[in-house]
């Protein structure tokens, strides 16, 4: 949910820029971090990483993941985190949308590691522009809510209380393990 807040956040800063293109894409973070697996408990599926600094981060692994009674104590693991968002100013009339999506894949071979990707679209309405602020407001499905500062005062004359934005945003992590030396 974090990154989920941040990706909304910097969407909403450049929805303006938005005004003059149908499409705009903003590429989000791309981090890999190794890590040594430090515990494993089995019956909560939860993994203990030892990350470089010695700081210990635990996690859950998704119990659609087979292979993690293949994960051992020692073992290292790479963990890439990948997000971006799409904008798309929508049409008057056009239907709103609000789907969501998962999917998890294995990778091949005899170590565990996986790739887990998912993606949200919603339909936003602007709700408020405040060019003082300057900010802007949205609302989406289920009560969604969101307001923020907009860099480009100037950009918010493009737009008006009422548009429709498509807002898709897709996380991905992918995870490798390599057995101790």
């Amino acid at each position: 949910m974090k990154h989920l807040t941040a990706i909304i956040a910097a969407a909403v800063v450049v929805i303006p820029a938005i005004a003059n293109a149908q499409i705009k894409t903003l590429p989000g973070e791309s981090m890999t971090v190794t890590a040594t697996v430090d515990a494993i408990e089995h019956a909560s599926r939860s993994l203990t990483l030892k990350k470089p600094d010695n700081t210990l981060v635990t996690t859950k692994v998704p119990k659609e993941y087979v292979r993690f009674d293949g994960l051992k104590v020692g073992d290292k693991v790479s963990v890439t985190y990948y997000d971006n968002i799409v904008l798309r100013k929508k049409a008057p009339g056009e239907k709103d949308l609000d789907s969501q999506s998962a999917a998890l894949t294995p990778t091949e071979g005899l170590k565990p590691g996986f790739t887990i990707g998912a993606q949200r679209t919603i339909t936003a309405t602007i709700t408020a522009i405040d060019e003082k602020v300057p900010s802007i407001s949205l609302a989406g499905p289920s009560n969604w809510k969101y307001s923020s500062r907009v860099a480009d005062k100037d950009a918010l004359k493009q737009v008006k209380v009422g548009d429709k934005l498509d807002i898709t945003w897709t996380e991905a992590i992918m995870l490798s393990s390599t057995a101790p030396k």
